[in-house]
């Protein structure tokens, strides 16, 4: 559910009726998605429209006043409406959020004087000032729609992502928990980059944590709590007690710590400190946090967490991180994406608690009990990658749809196969561009509406691969 403000334009010239009812029929469109809806009253102005300056400060005051609450503003024109107050309104409000311009089509048996709307056209005049006032704004899929219609319910779903996207990566706090593994240069990124985009990141050292837990004592109520979840969240048949009591003791300590801090997300150190200092993983706890939509990447890759966070604002669905593992076969559309893993219980058929099999002949098995593994079920794929670019001093990155498919696998870990179009395009665009080779995923198919988001109101550099 979000919270729309609601501008109707309107044209004296033009049948009032039509923006009478116009009001009627986009505000019990909204109703009936469940959205909120602010807008002028009939009492406030004609009908309860914008059409003269006046009308345009005391719509803005409106907004202003409950600025908190909106995520985004629909101008919908039953008529042609007047440009300017469209315009005039925005300015004035100063909300700073996503914008969607909808325009009600014309019935060809009611083109006379009395029936006929020009929205059409008007649309046209709306967004040329909009843009000429520097008010950045999204469309319908259709230039015409009735508010009504299954097209602009469809618009509407869209459209209320971008909202809950651009809301939820303006001022997002970001935890790093730990230092970037020396062997993974390829998650570096800049704080200065991401502060400047309204970004924080917020730093714990892996040695305060460590030290937090060693002075946790066995029978502490929040570590048994945690203990009691990791066992009702993952078949732990086989796992140590001493390991499990570890890890209650992690993500007890990174909860609380994530609570003080007022951090929404978290990238962890995890290879291979924690398996050498404190005798665990930290994949479940991890995967605890990314399937609470608390999104958490591993080898503090802070712009791993942001794609995985984007993904599950646009979808209110959890998100995983993932390698671009190997090549499936020969087939050039698919490939095996996979991790060790802290995949969310979202993403498995079935899954079950088991030990890090790449690093346990290193630091020993005993020390590498946590990991979520399993098969990655099938559905719809969307996925989202994110960089801070120091050379151009930019955020770029790239998202795009496919799906995870059925095919035969054996393998450890958390594994699935990936079908993607046209994906030799795509990694050649990876490669090309210096990309990590870790990528967020989600099953969804809000591709478009992570592009939206980031580039017509975040000023990020996006590549759309279709």
């Amino acid at each position: 559910m979000s919270t729309f403000g609601v501008i109707i334009g309107n044209r004296g010239f033009f049948p009032d009726v039509l923006a009478r009812d116009g009001r009627e029929e986009i505000l019990r469109a909204l109703a009936e998605q469940d959205h909120k809806s602010l807008c002028l009253t009939p009492e406030e102005s004609k009908f309860g429209s914008v059409e003269t300056f006046a009308d345009a400060r005391r719509c803005a005051e409106l907004f202003r006043s409950n600025a908190d609450q909106i995520d985004g503003v629909i101008v919908s024109l039953p008529n042609f409406g007047d440009e300017r107050a469209i315009a005039d309104t925005l300015r004035l409000a100063r909300l700073n959020v996503p914008v969607l311009v909808q325009a009600t089509p014309d019935t060809p048996g009611k083109m006379t004087i009395a029936h006929r709307r020009d929205s059409f056209c008007g649309k046209m005049s709306a967004c040329n000032n909009l843009k000429q006032y520097g008010i950045p704004y999204s469309l319908t899929k259709l230039h015409t729609v009735a508010p009504s219609s299954a097209e602009f319910k469809k618009d509407l779903e869209w459209f209320s992502g971008v909202c809950r996207v651009v809301k939820g990566l303006r001022n997002l706090r970001i935890g790093a928990i730990g230092a970037r593994p020396a062997a993974f240069n390829t998650v570096r990124y800049s704080e200065k980059l991401l502060e400047a985009n309204g970004i924080t990141v917020e730093t714990l050292d892996l040695s305060e944590v460590i030290g937090r837990i060693g002075r946790m004592k066995d029978n502490d109520d929040r570590a048994t709590e945690k203990l009691k979840n990791i066992q009702r969240y993952v078949t732990t048949s086989g796992i140590p007690q001493p390991a499990l009591l570890k890890m209650a003791k992690l993500g007890a300590v990174v909860d609380d710590w994530m609570r003080s801090a007022q951090v929404q997300i978290s990238a962890v150190q995890c290879w291979t400190s924690l398996e050498e200092n404190l005798g665990v993983v930290p994949c479940t706890v991890m995967s605890m946090m990314s399937d609470s939509l608390l999104s958490s990447a591993c080898e503090v890759d802070v712009c791993g967490v942001l794609g995985m966070h984007a993904l599950q604002l646009a979808s209110q669905t959890p998100s995983a991180l993932l390698d671009w593992n190997n090549n499936y076969g020969s087939d050039p559309n698919k490939a095996v994406c996979f991790h060790c893993s802290n995949l969310p219980k979202h993403f498995f058929k079935d899954v079950q608690m088991d030990f890090q099999a790449i690093i346990a002949g290193t630091v020993g098995k005993e020390n590498t009990f946590g990991t979520c593994v399993g098969r990655v079920k099938s559905g719809a794929m969307s996925y989202a990658r994110f960089s801070t670019d120091d050379l151009s001093g930019k955020i770029r990155g790239y998202a795009g749809e496919g799906r995870f498919t059925d095919d035969p696998l054996e393998t450890f870990g958390g594994a699935g196969v990936v079908e993607i179009p046209n994906m030799q395009k795509l990694l050649h665009y990876i490669c090309e561009n210096g990309f990590e080779h870790h990528v967020a995923a989600n099953f969804s198919t809000v591709a478009p509406v992570i592009h939206e988001a980031t580039t017509r109101y975040l000023g990020w550099d996006m590549y759309a691969h279709a």
